[in-house]
């Protein structure tokens, strides 16, 4: 188990894919009539939402190789993060990771979760929301997307994962046990292992769980603000964030969900069969009298 996530080759020919595929449902279901047309556009437009969500996945993953400045200050600015930090009192990042390294079970299945999590719980909520829930799933879309597009403009300034600082007592964790997410290329320093700042985990994960929480009914919902809970703590142990990553990303999606409060509003969901139907389904209104 060498590399866990798709590369952004991958992400962007299956991005291509699902749009074709969307293309393809979208004239098949141009050419049918009733129910049949209408389970057609649903496919495409799932298709679509799907090869939209792939490619930006894609543009986070290439803008881990650019940066606007080099990347022989990328150590150096970690190092000043992770000095900061202490000098404010926060908990030391490396003494949570030494907690756990003497537990391969959890390490490797903090590794796992790290690597997986943060893009399958997006994914399954986007199509809960889209599928059952479609009056809302426009708004959480475009949190994902802002949020993202500023995180990675932040990260087009290289700086270094905790892993990265021995000296500072840090272990990369997930290369000792074969699950790194950048293959091999632990050793050396290079661009795509330095966008740490901010931590696009932190933010993907408190979007799904504001999103399940808000959106659906009964006290289970609740249990989406364990995504967040743990999610942190994987991306502490794993020495992959420094505890100020995440509290960037939380500002950003903060002040994203406050522009889109300013500009659009939370748009309170229709009830009944109207809130499902679309607009051509809809019976007319009576004319008033």
């Amino acid at each position: 188990m060498q590399n866990l996530t798709l590369t952004w080759q991958t992400s962007a020919a299956a991005s291509a894919a699902l749009y074709g595929a969307a293309f393809a449902a979208g004239r098949v279901a141009a050419s049918r009539a009733g129910s049949g047309q209408r389970r057609g556009r649903v496919a495409a437009e799932v298709l679509r939402e799907a090869g939209t969500l792939l490619a930006l996945f894609a543009l986070w993953q290439v803008v881990g190789h650019l940066s606007l400045m080099g990347t022989d200050n990328a150590l150096d600015r970690a190092a000043w993060i992770h000095r900061t930090e202490l000098d404010l009192g926060l908990p030391d990042e490396a003494s949570w990771q030494q907690a756990v390294v003497g537990h391969p079970w959890l390490v490797q299945a903090a590794n796992y979760y790290y690597a997986t999590m943060h893009f399958g719980v997006m994914l399954v909520v986007l199509l809960w929301l889209f599928l059952r829930h479609r009056e809302r799933y426009a708004w959480v879309r475009t949190t994902v997307v802002a949020t993202t597009a500023v995180c990675l403009l932040i990260q087009f300034i290289p700086v270094a994962p905790p892993r990265m600082l021995p000296g500072n007592g840090f272990v990369d964790l997930a290369a000792q046990y074969g699950q790194s997410v950048y293959g091999n290329a632990v050793a050396g320093v290079v661009a795509d292992q330095l966008s740490a700042m901010p931590s696009v985990h932190v933010a993907w994960c408190v979007i799904t769980a504001v999103a399940v929480i808000v959106v659906a009914r009964g006290p289970w919902r609740w249990l989406m603000v364990l995504h967040p809970l743990v999610t942190v703590w994987v991306v502490v142990v794993t020495a992959n964030h420094f505890w100020a990553d995440g509290v960037v990303a939380l500002a950003i999606l903060l002040t994203v969900y406050l522009l889109q409060a300013v500009l659009t509003g939370w748009r309170r969901p229709e009830t009944g069969d109207a809130a499902t139907a679309r607009p051509e389904e809809r019976e007319p209104s009576a004319v008033q009298s």
